[in-house]
């Protein structure tokens, strides 16, 4: 019996090739859209998965109170770690954690790795796995360190022997490797090539054992057994009992929620990347439903081509019951074709999608719930585009159909018509999407910042950069393609070195703390980077001709004298400091949002950034090999690297680009499907009305005439789903757009511009049909008549 449906259903597809055709491509491109889309959910949702512990290990921010106003930082205090694992109940584990990156050199190779310092518990924390050395010793003395396995192969070939190997770092110190731990997969929060023990980097550092200063990362593990709810409570309280007088709480951040519910606002967890998540899951079924409905539009047209087909089944002893059978099975051959196709196109799409989203994905066609899934989509898309067409196949009266009668199809048509505008307005609603997102991106990418970050270049101070400085400025601008350089100890865009407690004379409220930014830079960092002095003067070249001066932004100066700051003087506790000199704000930590007051000292030997302007006039290329040649000869033992500030400020739109990118290739395959499906329909309309449009013909009906005649209804329906699309379209895009403080408002245009691409879109598909109707000869359609 089955297999008589199946023989019917392939004879049924051989026989109208075209429009099967476009019901397989159709689908298979809405099942590769929505396979790319779930490739990318899974590596989400299983973001840190490896870990065993996963669901017993917090991560520990801190809220702080500035301004009345809860903020969320990222670091505690150094003696935190210790005292929670001392003193609260259910915590087994406990590290601190500090990221830098350092050089590496064995033998005659360099390398610089990002790794992290922290204490022995870190080991168990994340169940790091060994392959040389072991966890017990690991940590056994204080210049040990442990390597991941591909920077151990990196460094002394693969699959040779670590332990024991000498490794210098920054051309000073020495560590022994006493242990090579598994590589964890990319899709993991926690990211490092190498570990040592905190305690040895922690010695001379004083401000790593001070509970006032917020300067490392904490990590806890509980017991199984324990409700974390409780032990949150305890910890929320904890920096009280050590601080006095502290507003300061940490609390508890689950690993389960690190990659996708990372945000916070007012001290409160408010989402983050679960939002593209949930988002591109409804997009992955909105263009599989929309390559449904392609489906039954096609399958409905085709409805007078297959009336006689049912009459005689059904005269033959088909039952209804049969035939709606029939028909689906239809469908899902159709659809597990489709699939079928679109295995081959994921296969050779999903290079350039791994591309677009910086991820290495894979098919994963040896894991078995990939191939459920695919069977879950098949058997969706076939019952789901096929159970209408089935259902009104199979109502067809066999005595109607067989003398010939039309049957009425005015309630297929409505359909039919109603399937059409719900492909085009959801197709429109991505492409209203798409325009919005674009311009939040280029708005926020193009605000005053404050600075000028074209042609600017920035460098890690290592070495004898800042010993040396003056010779390298020299040099550099001895060859023309600089024009200037400048010290500062923290990355522009990043919000640095922070803290409250000034006060100045006239203050509107002394308990009302402000958090203030604080900046060690040289004379010439100011201009380098391209800042304007507003009021005021620049730092003298000597830097202990300003050891009690600020140059403060142009914000704050407004909070201490609304005409002038520069003379007037800011206090910490009893240290008197003076302002000289007030810059126009500029931005830098969040950048849709508005960055805090700035005090800038004279302090280059603070530095760890070296910032490099290239002349407009010069080439890039060879201002780079110019500035390469400099720091050779004037820091020899580090290799030169540089990162551009303009690439690293995009990269802080690297989520909404992203989100950009794919809502523009997904509004793209959308409209695609809907014209197919756009594309069929006015082939079968055209096919239809053959002899109407060879009398109009003959009587002197121009060919613009028939075109006409044939695309008014169809862009009708496209211009119904505008209508439809633009309401929705705003209500998403507003709702997307309240979490960013600075925004664009979404104006009529962007409407325009998608109803107007839709239509011309629509237009192009029909008119195809419509002119190679229209210039058919008349002859050949009205010849039997």
């Amino acid at each position: 019996m089955f297999k008589n449906y199946f023989k019917i259903a392939f004879r049924s597809l051989l026989k109208n090739k075209g429009y099967s055709f476009l019901n397989i491509f159709g689908l298979a491109m809405g099942i590769t859209c929505a396979s790319l889309i779930f490739l990318w959910v899974e590596d989400e949702v299983n973001y840190d998965a490896i870990f065993p512990n996963k669901e017993q290990v917090y991560y520990l921010p801190t809220n702080q109170q500035y301004n009345g106003e809860w903020r969320t930082f990222t670091s505690t205090p150094g003696p935190m770690a210790e005292a929670l694992k001392k003193e609260v109940p259910g915590i087994v584990n406990a590290t601190r954690v500090r990221d830098e990156e350092h050089l590496f050199t064995i033998d005659e190779k360099s390398f610089y790795k990002k790794g992290y310092y922290a204490d022995n518990d870190f080991i168990n924390i994340f169940s790091l796995s060994f392959i040389q050395g072991n966890a017990q010793t690991a940590f056994g003395r204080t210049n040990a360190i442990i390597l991941t396995n591909e920077t151990a192969s990196q460094f002394f070939g693969e699959g040779n022997n670590a332990i024991g190997r000498i490794l210098k770092v920054d051309q000073t110190t020495t560590y022994t490797v006493t242990g090579v731990v598994a590589d964890f997969p990319e899709n993991v929060t926690v990211k490092f090539n190498w570990l040592a023990p905190f305690e040895p980097y922690a010695k001379d550092k004083e401000y790593l054992q001070e509970w006032e200063n917020n300067s490392v990362d904490t990590y806890i593990q509980l017991d199984k057994k324990v409700d974390a709810a409780v032990v949150n409570t305890t910890v929320k309280k904890f920096l009280q009992t050590k601080v006095e007088d502290s507003d300061t709480y940490a609390f508890m951040h689950s690993m389960l929620d690190w990659r996708l519910r990372d945000n916070f606002e007012g001290g409160v967890q408010v989402g983050g990347r679960i939002v593209y998540v949930n988002l591109f899951s409804v997009i992955a079924w909105i263009i599989l439903i929309i390559a449904c409905i392609n489906f039954m539009n096609l399958s409905t047209a085709r409805s007078a081509k297959r009336a006689n087909e049912v009459g005689v089944r059904k005269v033959l002893g088909a039952g209804r019951k049969r035939l709606i059978f029939q028909f689906i099975t239809e469908s899902l051959v159709i659809a597990s074709i489709a699939t079928l196709v679109s295995i081959l196109l994921v296969f050779l799409v999903l290079p350039q999608f791994n591309i677009i989203i910086e991820k290495q994905l894979g098919m994963g066609l040896t894991n078995p719930i990939h191939w459920l899934v695919l069977l879950g989509i098949t058997i969706f898309c076939g019952v789901f585009a096929g159970c209408y067409p089935a259902f009104y196949l199979s109502s067809f009266l066999p005595v109607t159909v067989l003398k010939g009668i039309s049957s009425n199809q005015k309630g297929s048509v409505f359909i039919r018509k109603g399937l059409v505008v719900t492909q085009f307005a959801a197709s429109i609603v991505l492409i209203i999407c798409t325009i919005v997102v674009y311009k939040q991106v280029q708005h926020v990418k193009n605000r005053q910042l404050g600075y000028n970050k074209s042609n600017l270049i920035t460098m890690n101070v290592r070495g004898d950069m800042v010993k040396n400085y003056t010779a390298i400025k020299q040099e550099m601008l001895a060859t023309g393609l600089i024009d200037n350089v400048g010290l500062n100890s923290y990355n522009t865009l990043s919000i640095g070195n922070n803290g409250s407690g000034a006060t100045w004379s006239g203050m509107a409220d002394e308990n009302n703390e402000m958090l203030i930014s604080f900046r060690y830079i040289n004379s010439d960092f100011l201009s380098t980077a391209g800042m304007e002095i507003i009021d005021g003067r620049n730092f003298k070249p000597k830097p202990e001709l300003d050891s009690v001066n600020f140059i403060i932004t142009e914000s704050f100066a407004k909070l201490i004298d609304p005409v002038s700051a520069v003379g007037k003087s800011i206090y910490f506790g009893e240290d008197r400091y003076n302002v000289v000199g007030v810059v126009k704000d500029f931005l830098y930590g969040d950048m849709y949002g508005k960055s805090d007051p700035v005090i800038f000292l004279n302090a280059p030997t603070e530095a760890q950034y070296m910032y490099v302007r290239i002349a407009k006039t010069a080439d890039t290329k060879n201002a780079i090999t110019a500035m390469a040649s400099v720091m050779q000869k004037n820091n020899a033992a580090f290799p030169f690297e540089y990162e551009f500030v303009d690439d690293a400020f995009n990269q802080k739109f690297k989520s909404e680009m992203l989100v950009g990118t794919l809502s523009k290739l997904f509004a793209i395959l959308a409209i695609l499907i809907s014209c197919l499906g756009l594309f069929g329909l006015a082939a079968y309309t055209s096919e239809q009305r053959s002899k109407e449009i060879g009398v109009r013909k003959v009587l002197g009906a121009s060919v613009a005439n028939i075109v006409n005649l044939l695309s008014k209804d169809f862009i009708r329906l496209v211009i119904l789903s505008i209508a439809i699309a633009i309401p929705l379209a705003w209500w998403a895009m507003s709702s997307w757009l309240q979490s960013y403080a600075y925004r664009i408002n979404i104006q009529w245009w962007m409407f325009a511009l998608a109803g107007l691409g839709a239509i011309t879109i629509a237009m192009l598909t029909v008119s195809f049909q419509a002119i190679k109707a229209a210039i058919n000869n008349p002859v050949k359609s009205l010849r039997t008549e």
